[in-house]
């Protein structure tokens, strides 16, 4: 679907079952870049039906409870699926950065053989951290190898906004991808802003009653969004 390579959207399905959040994807794959499947919203998650079924990239995030997910198993269980997702062709992989060393080292045993990339995730449901936190968490995800950075957090006024937006910066010096934007209702705009940033990707919802976070919103209006601000930039260029 990318018509703009600044223009990556990501729709992120979060359906309780398999069949259900299948159809889902199927549903959005014209308007999606890349897909996100997050396992641990589904019953009973498998990862070959989806790579059948799918054309469009997949992502495939298994997000445990401690970081605002739903998976409470065992570690080594939540680790397997994403490893069965990169054998079996994943474009991408999210795995979170406070994850054990131990279930990045099996992930990335598992990837360097492959041609799935590696996001590395950090996501604060409270706040967003001052400008020294998010650089160090940045530096960490370089650290440890990421492919992709992705840094969400809370934002509660428009100084949240533009400190999370200024990470672009520092990930263009280091050439380094980064996804980074704000949850909650004044980060909204963050979730747009990115992509003119120099955001790799951005995320949305497949229905505005599915985010699968905080101001998220559905990929209809996501869409709509970057339609009028390419019209705006072409009718200026006349």
């Amino acid at each position: 679907m990318q018509e703009n390579n600044q223009y990556r959207v990501c729709v992120s399905v979060g359906r309780p079952d398999m069949e259900s959040a299948i159809q889902a994807a199927q549903d959005i794959a014209d308007l999606a870049d890349v897909i996100e499947i997050r396992l641990d919203s589904i019953a009973g998650a498998a990862i070959k039906p989806f790579v059948q079924a799918i054309s469009c990239p997949l992502l495939f995030t298994n997000r445990p409870t401690w970081e605002g997910g739903f998976f409470n198993g065992p570690e080594m269980d939540r680790v397997d699926l994403l490893i069965e997702a990169i054998r079996q062709g994943a474009a991408y992989i999210d795995l979170e950065l406070q994850s054990p060393s131990e279930s990045l080292q099996r992930v990335w045993g598992a990837i360097a053989h492959s041609d799935s990339r590696l996001i590395l995730s950090h996501h604060d449901f409270k706040r967003t951290p001052c400008r020294e936190e998010l650089v160090e968490i940045l530096h960490s995800m370089q650290e440890k190898e990421a492919d992709i950075g992705k840094i969400i957090t809370t934002a509660h006024d428009f100084h949240d906004v533009l400190r999370i937006l200024q990470l672009q910066e520092d990930a263009s010096v280091a050439e380094f991808p980064l996804i980074a934007f704000c949850m909650g209702r004044a980060g909204i705009i963050s979730r747009l802003a990115t992509l003119e940033l120099g955001g790799f990707m951005t995320y949305c919802a497949v229905t505005a009653n599915e985010a699968t976070a905080p101001g998220q919103v559905s990929v209809d209006d996501l869409r709509s969004f970057l339609h009028l601000l390419d019209n705006g930039l072409n009718r200026r260029g006349q």
